[in-house]
């Protein structure tokens, strides 16, 4: 991401108006604004609630919110009020995108509504809601959170070790996925707008994109009729996929077939394992796991594991050391490939979307609150009057209240 922050990047001459907070949406809009989108994020009076989601902080700001908040400029805005309200459409006025999370019927509420309002006024307008259920169906209307989505999808029941109690995820994945989900409606619908020249509403949930990515669970379940349990590092479909032993660090290996398998035991000095009828298909391998981990298990433990990944690697074999956080990100190959990025104060990850003529670019730290109210709406044509005006009815906002 270093690239000079005046050359175009792929969405250059995109305006989103972002009122998301918390994860999914924010996460999104970052990924759009890494590759040159303009977002402007609109927050609530008393602001995006994961400023406060620390420790750790950086003057005042948590590093929850400093991860998904770069590459955009903020302005406080009072929805609640009429005249945020009208302010909203002055900033609507030329915009590509309106990514809100709000729950289903505020924008209705509001007099803001797609069909009602925002699809006549705004042909070519966007309109993206990310919510947790929907609106309508047996959870339509209902919050939803990241843990919550996890453990109603399902994706409690399949993580952790076997007969372990429902395990949630490490990583808010289910946020984060319907970000990545929804960045890719986001571009699809403005593909679309090529050909159409019209905008369109895009209703995303937390709850689609969790049972979307529950995968292979769902299909192997439709499929078989048994239901999935927690198989710890285990792979339900596929082995060897899973962590082992060595006598120095416990490593990762996954061999998807008869060939990786083969060459695997040709590097543990083991090929008799390939003619053991146990092993010799993927099926005899995942129905007789426990057996072929003990048989590996039993060579790893006198090999330095570290040495072996490398010697694995070279031989084709996906295979990895298990890793804690420090460790990724001092890793050479974290510095290589520019997902460590620093600037001033901020420290935090590279875009992981490798362009060749477009990369992403740096141009704005994470914002503070209402760091860019000023800004903006000079840019919109009020004069230093107006602006002053609404900033004294609080309609507009430079500090969070």
């Amino acid at each position: 991401m270093d690239k000079p922050a005046q050359a175009a990047s792929a969405l250059t001459g995109k305006r989103i108006i972002d009122l998301s907070r918390v994860l999914g949406g924010p996460y999104c809009t970052q990924v759009l604004a890494d590759h040159g989108a303009e977002v402007i994020k609109i927050e609530p009076p008393q602001g995006d609630e994961t400023r406060d989601w620390g420790p750790p902080f950086h003057e005042g700001d948590a590093a929850y919110y400093i991860g998904v908040n770069r590459n955009k400029r903020s302005m406080g805005l009072d929805l609640t009020q009429p005249a945020g309200r009208d302010l909203l459409l002055q900033l609507l006025d030329g915009a590509d995108i309106l990514l809100e999370n709000y729950k289903p019927g505020t924008m209705e509420k509001w007099g803001l509504g797609y069909e009602a309002v925002l699809r006549e006024r705004f042909p070519r307008l966007i309109h993206c809601r990310v919510s947790g259920f929907g609106a309508d169906g047996p959870l339509g209307g209902f919050p939803g959170y990241d843990a919550i989505v996890q453990a109603m999808a399902g994706w409690f029941s399949v993580n952790g070790e076997k007969g372990s109690q429902p395990t949630r995820l490490g990583i808010a994945m289910v946020d984060m996925g319907t970000g990545l989900y929804t960045a890719v409606a986001l571009l699809m619908a403005l593909a679309e707008r090529e050909r159409s020249g019209l905008g369109q509403y895009i209703d995303m949930t937390l709850y689609d994109c969790a049972v979307s990515l529950m995968h292979p669970h769902i299909v192997n379940y439709k499929y078989s009729g048994k239901i999935p349990v927690a198989t710890g590092n285990a792979h339900p479909n596929i082995s060897p996929y899973d962590t082992f032993r060595t006598r120095t660090v416990d490593i990762f290996i996954g061999a998807g077939n008869n060939g990786a398998f083969a060459k695997l035991c040709e590097e543990l000095g083991c090929r008799e394992l390939t003619e053991d009828s146990r092993f010799t298909h993927n099926i005899d391998r995942v129905n007789n796991r426990a057996d072929l981990k003990a048989e590996l298990e039993s060579r790893l433990m006198k090999i330095d594991g570290s040495e072996l990944c490398q010697r694995l690697l070279q031989a084709g074999l996906p295979a990895g050391p298990i890793h804690d956080t420090a460790q990724v990100v001092a890793h050479p190959h974290t510095q290589h490939r520019g997902m460590n990025v620093e600037q001033d104060w901020y420290r935090m990850t590279g875009t992981p979307i490798k362009f060749s003529r477009t990369p992403g670019t740096l141009r704005y730290l994470p914002p503070k609150f209402g760091q860019h109210t000023r800004e903006i709406l000079v840019e919109y044509g009020l004069t230093v009057e107006e602006v002053d005006a609404l900033l004294g009815a609080g309609v507009v906002l430079e500090k969070r209240r």
